[in-house]
């Protein structure tokens, strides 16, 4: 992988790309003006936007979409109020959760009503600790109501990657 600054241009097109999916002033949040990001050496298109030498966000190839990495959820946890882009777990299953297991239905107590299935979201427990980030398998309502089935699918935990 080749690392280096991005262009005006290129960080235009992230911030962009941040603003759409998370929503308005993502963009500055998710993407300060000292990151640094990869680039494939092959195709030659980006794949990851680095803060400090670590890995924040990946540039989805699929959809053109970013993945939360454990530093991207911290800056959204930090910079935006309760409960925006959070599923709220209960805190006796926190532990599980940190170790990189996924979420299930009947472990979770609240939700952005804003997400969607499919997104990009960060687990917290009831203290709003920060546990992981995953992307949704379920819809707001349906997580609360399922007794059963994965509700977030963990990609990154605090105690695995943190």
């Amino acid at each position: 992988m080749i690392i280096r600054k991005p262009t005006f241009f290129e960080l235009r097109f992230l911030r962009g790309i941040a603003n759409f999916q998370f929503g308005r002033n993502a963009g500055y949040v998710l993407i300060p003006d000292n990151v640094s990001v990869s680039i494939s050496p092959i195709t030659g298109r980006i794949r990851h936007v680095l803060i400090d030498d670590k890995i924040a966000l990946t540039l989805r190839p699929s959809d053109a979409l970013f993945s939360l990495h454990i530093l991207g959820g911290k800056l959204l946890h930090e910079n935006y109020p309760f409960p925006m882009f959070r599923v709220i777990v209960r805190s006796n299953v926190a532990s599980f959760i940190t170790e990189g297991h996924d979420v299930f239905a009947k472990h979770v107590i609240r939700v952005d009503e804003k997400i969607r299935a499919g997104d990009e979201v960060v687990v917290v427990d009831e203290n709003d600790t920060f546990l992981a980030v995953g992307r949704c398998r379920l819809s707001p309502s349906e997580m609360l109501s399922f007794k059963r089935g994965i509700a977030v699918r963990v990609r990154h935990a605090t105690k695995k990657y943190g």
